[in-house]
């Protein structure tokens, strides 16, 4: 566990590369339990979920190990498919080893999912999909078993639009027998992602992009690779890093369409960018007397993951900016700490509230991965010296962010504060 002290008052300037993405990548992991060959993903970030997820896919018996930027996960020899709470505590998407292991070996069990103390995230949706599927399951105090020989397609309507559900419904699906069609999807590029993914391993899947996905069953998948898809949401925290500082940031292989939505609003803004050659050039000099009004919302949408980050920038803008968050009641916390430095900011009628001023360093705590990001951003752009605990929540989902920055111009140093990390609550 570690903190970062962050000198504030330098603009960012310069390029750096988009990481992997953490959310594509996780559920690309638990779907290569899926074939009993070895998958390769290609230019996967180096960072704590995908430890984790390695750690779990090693206890059930798979082989993993990384060649540079490269990590390759050997599924042949797959031996539980129990997932204990040590290993589910740590990390929301555990929860898609049902999806991977059920099919797999016919049964298993998932101790509860943590995930970060941002609102509500139930499991009931990612639960009647399999059970749609004709998985048995039973939920204890300690997790939740599932059961089932081949699972059989079906047609299920999803009530609510879930990434996480539809994600586990395609994995389930895919070896199972006859046709599944599934309605009412999340249309998240890492939805689109996973299905390629799948395709490669020798899936059948069609209209993932449409909200409709159509998928046919197949005895077997096999042995695949493929890069990782950019990081939409850590792109979209550098350019607001930039934004915050009033800075020229270059961002290499950012996927320019997956953030039309933040780049619409970045315009409004006073923001200009382009593209050329794969990547995407911004300039924020001229942000800073325009207010923001937005709310957040499923893909294609103002993503959930960016409201904190931009909440920070908006405390740098004057006038009054306003940001409803719809996907998570609870992700508002970075506004406590915001106040600390100074930020008039406050939650009214379920809508975030920010009179843009300017800030000044302050000792803060982050309780959430995107919630420590907005505060690096914060610290950024105040004056004086910002630090900030619990890096650990931050290292769930950038890699080494402290290092880009530097390389951009910022301030940024990552202290080492013990060896153990210290979760306030759960994770994200």
């Amino acid at each position: 566990m570690g903190r970062y002290r962050i000198e504030g008052g330098h603009r960012l300037e310069g390029r750096v590369r988009v990481q992997g993405s953490k959310n594509a990548v996780l559920p690309m992991m638990a779907a290569s339990l899926l074939q009993k060959g070895t998958v390769i993903l290609r230019h996967c970030p180096r960072i704590d979920d995908v430890r984790c997820m390695e750690e779990i896919l090693r206890y059930t018996g798979a082989r993993t190990w990384w060649q540079k930027g490269d990590l390759f996960l050997d599924c042949r020899d797959i031996v539980t498919g129990k997932i204990p709470g040590a290993y589910a505590d740590k990390m929301r998407s555990s929860v898609f080893l049902l999806g991977g292991l059920l099919p797999r070996l016919g049964s298993a069990f998932v101790s509860y999912p943590g995930g970060c103390t941002i609102g509500q995230r139930p499991v009931d949706l990612h639960l009647s999909v399999l059970r749609a599927l004709g998985a048995k399951l039973t939920e204890t105090e300690e997790g939740i078993s599932a059961s089932a020989g081949r699972l059989r397609g079906c047609s299920h309507h999803f009530p609510k639009i879930s990434v996480g559900a539809t994600e586990n419904g395609v994995l389930a699906a895919v070896l199972a027998e006859g046709e599944t069609c599934l309605y009412n999807c999340a249309r998240e590029p890492e939805i689109l992602h996973l299905c390629r993914f799948l395709r490669r391993m020798g899936a059948v899947i069609q209209g993932e992009e449409s909200g409709m996905i159509r998928i046919r069953g197949v005895s077997g998948l096999h042995s695949a690779e493929m890069e990782v898809p950019a990081d939409r949401i850590a792109a979209g925290t550098y350019l607001l890093a930039g934004a915050a500082t009033r800075g020229e940031v270059a961002l290499e292989g950012a996927p320019v369409a997956e953030i039309r939505s933040l780049l619409e609003l970045y315009g409004k803004m006073g923001g200009q960018y382009e593209v050329k050659g794969g990547t995407l050039f911004t300039n924020s000099r001229e942000i800073g007397n325009r207010p923001v009004q937005i709310a957040t919302g499923c893909y294609p949408g103002f993503p959930t993951d960016l409201q904190s980050p931009l909440a920070a920038v908006c405390a740098t803008i004057e006038g009054i900016s306003r940001i409803r968050e719809t996907i998570f009641e609870d992700r508002y916390q970075a506004a406590l700490e915001l106040r600390k430095m100074g930020a008039d900011i406050s939650v009214r009628d379920g809508e975030l509230r920010i009179c843009g001023g300017r800030l000044r360093g302050a000792a803060l705590r982050a309780g959430d991965l995107r919630g420590g990001a907005a505060l690096i951003l914060a610290g950024l752009a105040a004056s004086g010296v910002t630090q900030i605990e619990n890096s650990c929540y931050v290292e769930r989902g950038y890699e080494q962010i402290e290092k880009d920055l530097r390389q951009l111009g910022g301030a940024v140093r990552y202290e080492k504060t013990s060896r153990l990390p210290v979760y306030a609550d759960t994770e994200e």
